[in-house]
């Protein structure tokens, strides 16, 4: 069983975007009964994010939010972390430019990404996890802005209705030896037979304007075999989540809360069925925000806390799956 790391979640915050969208929008462009939207998606609404409001900016100010409600200044924080899926632009890092926004420009605070696609926030907590038990960093933010509205492809009526935009930040910080808030464990498993299952092929240095811009806009939409990511996740999700729990030493029986990456209402529902987990532990923002990427999981978590259902020594997990395939998950004592 892996060593206990003292640390404890300070704070978190989000960043609402300007627009929301209603599912009837949908069912009207595609010419749908009412409602046909919201029972396919399950989702009543989302927000997408308008040109002034750029992944980066929601990001901060989703850390504005965290350090508002931990009475903190900005600088009083050793490391920015952003974990978004997707980045603002190729270089620099949106982590850099997130540090901009907050006035710590010239500070010399280390800022960098880590990208895991949606899983991007619990792999930062695992990593950072080992810097904090260490001292490297007494304190450390965690934020995701996620524009996952500028991928979509407005014509598909699986991928375009799933999705929201949003920011969240989460600030993880050092505690003493013998606390009662910790890292359990965490854990992560990849499945790259599914690498093609959830993809954009351009972004990077596979797809370029060099191959005609009908080809790079066509690469630059999502693309997802909804089918397929479902069969790999359910064949994979039971041994991962039991190794996660073994890890940890404890049951689900014993958790206050679970959760997970809002993927979809199916992924939700076959988690809960997985599980046997009663309808109240089981955090759901799905309906509200739609899949919002790498944010979803340090939302969902900052629902919980804000909504009053987490309270202070309480064992909590957040897991989720990404593209690659991969699983990951943490269990946590806040």
């Amino acid at each position: 069983m892996p060593r206990r790391i003292p640390l404890r979640i300070l704070a978190t915050g989000q960043y609402v975007p300007s627009r929301r969208v209603d599912s009837i929008a949908f069912d009207q462009r595609w010419g749908k009964p009412d409602g046909w939207t919201r029972r396919h998606a399950g989702i009543d609404y989302r927000h997408f994010a308008g040109p002034d409001e750029p992944a980066s900016m929601m990001a901060a100010h989703a850390a504005q939010d965290a350090l508002q409600r931990a009475g903190l200044r900005a600088d009083q924080v050793d490391v920015v972390i952003s974990v978004g899926g997707v980045m603002e632009q190729a270089i620099p890092c949106t982590a850099a430019l997130v540090q901009r926004r907050l006035g710590l420009a010239g500070t010399g605070i280390p800022a960098f990404d880590v990208n895991a696609t949606c899983l991007g926030f619990l792999v930062a907590l695992d990593l950072v996890a080992s810097a904090l038990v260490t001292r490297r960093f007494r304190r450390a933010l965690l934020v995701a802005g996620e524009v996952a509205s500028a991928g979509l492809d407005w014509d598909d009526t699986d991928t375009a209705p799933l999705f929201g935009d949003g920011g969240a930040a989460v600030i993880v910080e050092a505690v003493e030896d013998g606390s009662a808030s910790c890292l359990l464990a965490s854990h992560m498993e990849t499945f790259s037979e599914g690498a093609e299952f959830c993809q954009v092929r351009a972004g990077g240095t596979r797809v370029r304007l060099a191959d005609g811009t009908a080809a790079f806009a066509d690469a630059s939409h999502f693309e997802m075999s909804g089918r397929s990511t479902y069969r790999l996740a359910a064949q994979k999700l039971p041994g991962f989540m039991q190794m996660l729990f073994k890890r940890a030493g404890v049951s689900v029986d014993e958790l206050a809360l679970l959760m997970p990456h809002q993927a979809s209402a199916k992924a939700l529902d076959h988690l809960q069925r997985a599980l046997r987990l009663p309808p109240d532990s089981l955090v759901r923002i799905l309906q509200t925000h739609g899949n919002q990427m790498a944010a979803s999981i340090p939302l969902a978590l900052h629902h919980a806390i804000e909504g009053g259902n987490l309270r202070r020594g309480e064992l909590f997990a957040m897991v989720g799956s990404g593209a690659g395939l991969s699983f990951a998950g943490a269990v946590l004592r806040y």
